[in-house]
């Protein structure tokens, strides 16, 4: 094993305008010479639904590079922690190669993030798989949910690294009132619902994403969720426009994702960083 060292630290509250409201990211800053183990063990520590490690890039077109762990396995992609590492990696002094955009080498390749307004970072999400959902899924996890089936608009299982089964319900009210504590892990693995607010609402959509996450029953924010949410709402002519989700709320949280379409078929998902803990790890 590797001597120990000391390393900066960071950790970040993503996806909230209001810090301690979103989803928390630890940052290992100087995380070259780390073992997979040493990372492995790390992020089991931390008992954050995710950690990541901030390396010098393989690809000479990126900025950094990013590994992402959660407290059991590695990831090859994850939305909070992209803005997250991003915004450690930039208030730690990192000046990106083209001014206004960092590119991010991560497992599933380079993901850009818009720089330009520091206070809301973006990520162009990568492309997401869009398959049928299985009879099985829709059959247990309506059954297991209580969810009627005229409830459902529609289904789909997603993959953009991560792999969703996902329902769009008639409602935000309806996606509220689904009840986490009867979904049983790993039967269903990663469950994601949006719903739409009324109009005049604050946010146009509520969206849950029932898993496992940091002792909790559900993620607080999503943002790989919301990206494939967003692309397979693209590709179904239904996101013409930008719009902001709320997540988080039935755990206390006050998540807030925006998205925004652009012409050619890319998505920018977007969300507030804030550094809550700066100082240094000895690992």
């Amino acid at each position: 094993m590797n001597s120990v060292q000391r390393r900066r630290f960071i950790q970040c509250d993503v996806f909230s305008p209001k810090p301690l409201q979103g989803n928390a990211l630890a940052v290992v800053v100087d995380a070259e010479g780390l073992t997979d183990e040493q990372m492995q063990r790390f992020a089991a520590w931390t008992n954050l639904a995710e950690t990541t490690f901030l390396l010098p890039p393989y690809n000479e077109q990126a900025d950094y590079k990013v590994r992402i762990f959660t407290p059991v396995r590695e990831m090859l992609f994850a939305g909070h922690p992209t803005l997250g590492s991003c915004a450690a990696w930039l208030h730690g002094g990192g000046t990106p190669k083209t001014a206004g955009q960092v590119l991010q080498e991560c497992a599933i390749g380079l993901v850009e993030i818009d720089t330009r307004q520091p206070e809301q970072l973006a990520f162009l999400a990568p492309p997401t798989k869009i398959q049928p959902m299985s009879d099985e899924n829709f059959a247990a996890i309506t059954e297991v949910l209580d969810i009627p089936h005229t409830a459902v608009k529609r289904h789909a299982q997603l993959d953009n690294g991560p792999v969703w089964q996902v329902m769009e319900l008639d409602s935000a009210d309806r996606v509220l009132a689904l009840d986490s504590s009867k979904v049983r892990w790993p039967e269903f693995k990663a469950l994601g619902f949006i719903g739409a607010h009324p109009g005049g609402a604050e946010c146009d959509y509520e969206v849950r994403m029932l898993a496992p996450s940091s002792g909790m029953s559900e993620d607080p924010i999503t943002g790989s969720l919301n990206a494939a949410l967003a692309h397979w709402f693209q590709v179904e002519g239904q996101l013409e426009q930008p719009l902001t989700i709320a997540q988080g709320t039935m755990i206390h949280r006050y998540g807030r994702v925006s998205v925004r379409p652009e012409a050619g078929g890319g998505v920018w998902i977007g969300g507030q960083v804030k550094i809550l803990i700066e100082g240094e790890v000895v690992l």
